[in-house]
């Protein structure tokens, strides 16, 4: 089992220079930044670009693999895109993870003053996004015309230090998505099942329910397409529960084992915050990491 880490680009960079050198000293396998303009109810209060935070990561660590979880065709084009991404993956030494979603509803999608798609056109969009994105990352010189994006003679020149291109790690619930994560993605993440009733947030036995039958949906898909399932990497957001993963390390522990039988490869955290989303004690965090964290990734 490898465990990775969200580190959310909340901070000015003398705080968070500290965790994310930190999460490196402390052995996580991956660490990650929001990808968004602006996020739920914290966006009102700062808030940093993930490529720039990413980038910056990666002059102060020396290990670990760094990514957005997850860059969208929200406010991204993929020829503009497929440069920050060369240059991380440059600048980290090789050691770029690229999470990719199809992109939600709220700030992200309303904020450049366009239209807020329904489920299916976002999907869509996401699909030509993740093939053209593939092709410029692998390919020089790519012209194209979809439904959602254009490129001219888009460059990729010197191409990323991962060959053939860096790998994707892709958000997916729904069995559109995962097709397209299983023929793009070299990883599958998922943030369990969406919770739209508030009677079941305190249900963590459903919750984990709902995630074995995603489980079992991209087995399916596997199947279907005939690819060998040790070839995708599966990542899980334990954060996707009821009850915050960084409740006690015991619960910590407890949660990466239910993962592991599941037959996911990855887990990820969040760095615990004061209050609101992912509220908790970093004491907890550093309890995880200095006492179980070798154990549990063995």
């Amino acid at each position: 089992m490898r465990i990775g880490i969200v580190i959310l680009p909340d901070q000015r960079w003398s705080v968070a220079r500290r965790r994310w050198q930190q999460a490196d000293e402390w052995g996580f396998d991956h660490a990650w930044t929001y990808d968004h303009l602006g996020w739920r109810d914290l966006v009102d209060g700062p808030w940093f670009d993930s490529m720039a935070t990413l980038t910056a990561a990666a002059t102060v660590t020396h290990r670990i693999r760094l990514g957005p979880l997850v860059a969208s065709p929200n406010f991204r084009h993929p020829a503009a895109f497929a440069r920050q991404v060369t240059a991380l993956d440059d600048i980290s030494g090789g050691r770029t993870l690229l999470g990719l979603g199809a992109g939600g509803i709220g700030f992200d999608a309303a904020v450049l003053g366009g239209e807020t798609l329904p489920p299916r056109q976002r999907v869509d969009r996401f699909a030509e996004f993740a093939e053209l994105l593939d092709t410029i990352l692998r390919e020089d010189g790519t012209t194209w015309r979809g439904d959602w994006f254009a490129t001219v003679n888009a460059r990729n020149n010197p191409g990323c230090v991962q060959d053939p291109r860096v790998p994707f790690v892709m958000a997916a619930n729904g069995p559109r998505s995962m097709r397209l994560a299983v023929r793009f993605g070299q990883g599958w993440v998922t943030y369990g099942p969406v919770v739209d009733d508030l009677d079941d947030l305190d249900d963590l036995d459903g919750w984990w329910a709902g995630v074995a039958e995603l489980a079992q949906r991209m087995d399916s898909t596997l199947a279907a397409a005939g690819r060998d399932p040790a070839s995708l990497d599966r990542y899980l957001s334990l954060d996707g529960a009821p009850v915050f993963s960084l409740s006690s390390a015991q619960f910590f522990a407890d949660q990466v084992g239910r993962a592991a039988d599941l037959g996911f490869t990855d887990v990820i955290t969040h760095w615990p915050r004061e209050s609101s989303w992912y509220a908790g004690d970093e004491a907890v965090l550093a309890d995880v990491a200095t006492r179980l964290l070798p154990g549990l990734r063995g």
